[in-house]
């Protein structure tokens, strides 16, 4: 059995001398190195920026969807969206594991796991798209995936339905690094607050500002912003487009003062969003972009521009125990699981 670096870089193709992530093409064949699990792929939760794209360009028709899924896995030998470059990630079940795969992750052959990397990195081999619903970024597959030694994943538990939990686990980065960043009394704004990441975010922020603080959530559905509101998960929710900047200003300052908030969380699916994020934190404020819609050019360039010292955080999707920590709001929440349930199972 063939040798394999710790981080895969023995399974890029072009350019040589990179990474897994950033390559343009993979090798996707299904011969594992020592170091590496063979995984036979149920589900694609595909990311939602790079899900948007793919829905924009096909006009929501199913079989040019598949079509366009199918071209990007066989140029690229992995799910990476040419044009944002995001993946998403997956759930199937342990067929194979190397002699030389950590002893010590508790992983057996047989095992469902979802993979907490991206598909961006992940060597895929698509064999058929089963099942596909255009506004539903879960896709059903007959493929199979690689996951190295540095991949991190979770098992699946037993008390949380699989597609519930890989819903979840799609944007489990997004609620664990609020838990970290949002303090009592923080003035609290998420903006695209009522997709599935600004649930969990907001659900997070209201639990950790507390009743001293207060979240606000810029959402462009009226049906999502419904859901904030009737979830009890803000304390002002404000239908409005974030990429027109100054009307969203106005209507956030028209609430905090001009100062602005001590945390914005931006969580969008679409591109120019930046300067909005931008312009309603407070100096020395704090920004974390978990969207990645996000050009971070014009993020440095942007606040620069406009005078801004703040902190920006790029949104890194793991965060230690993110895992948990995000599947235990869903054990919390019977509100929030229900409309998960709703919306994913």
């Amino acid at each position: 059995m063939k040798k394999g670096c710790k981080y895969g870089t023995h399974r890029v193709i072009e350019p040589k001398g990179t990474l897994p992530q950033p390559a343009f093409r993979l090798d996707n064949s299904m011969e594992i190195y020592d170091n590496e699990i063979l995984i036979d792929v149920i589900t694609l939760n595909i990311d939602s920026a790079s899900y948007t794209q793919i829905r924009k360009v096909c006009g929501d028709d199913a079989e040019k969807m598949e079509a366009m899924i199918h071209d990007i896995v066989g140029e690229r030998g992995k799910m990476q969206n040419p044009v944002t470059g995001s993946g998403g990630m997956l759930i199937g079940t342990v067929k194979k594991i190397g002699p030389n795969f950590p002893k010590d992750s508790g992983v057996k052959e047989g095992d469902k796991i979802a993979t907490l990397v991206s598909l961006s990195l992940t060597p895929l081999k698509l064999n058929k798209i089963t099942h596909l619903e255009p506004e539903q970024d879960q896709v059903d597959v007959d493929a199979q995936a690689i996951l190295f030694e540095s991949g991190i994943f979770a098992i699946l538990p037993d008390d949380i339905p699989e597609r519930l939990a890989l819903a979840a686990l799609d944007v489990a980065g997004a609620p664990a690094q609020v838990g970290r960043l949002v303090k009592t009394g923080d003035t609290v704004c998420i903006i695209g607050g009522g997709g599935k990441s600004g649930v969990l975010c907001a659900y997070q922020a209201m639990k950790n500002a507390g009743p001293s603080g207060k979240v606000i959530v810029v959402e462009y559905s009226p049906e999502n912003a419904k859901r904030i509101t009737d979830l009890n998960l803000a304390h002002h929710v404000i239908i409005a487009d974030a990429t027109d900047v100054m009307d969203v200003y106005h209507k956030v300052t028209e609430i905090v003062g001009e100062n602005g908030c001590d945390v914005v969380i931006n969580n969008v699916n679409v591109p120019n969003t930046e300067m909005t994020s931008i312009l309603i934190t407070r100096d020395e404020g704090l920004i974390y972009f978990f969207s990645m819609a996000t050009s971070f050019t014009k993020t440095a360039l942007g606040a620069e521009g406009v005078g801004k010292d703040i902190n920006m955080i790029v949104g890194n999707g793991y965060a230690k125990g993110h895992a948990d920590q995000t599947l235990n709001i869903l054990r919390e929440s019977k509100e929030v699981r229900s409309l998960f349930e709703k919306l994913y199972v």
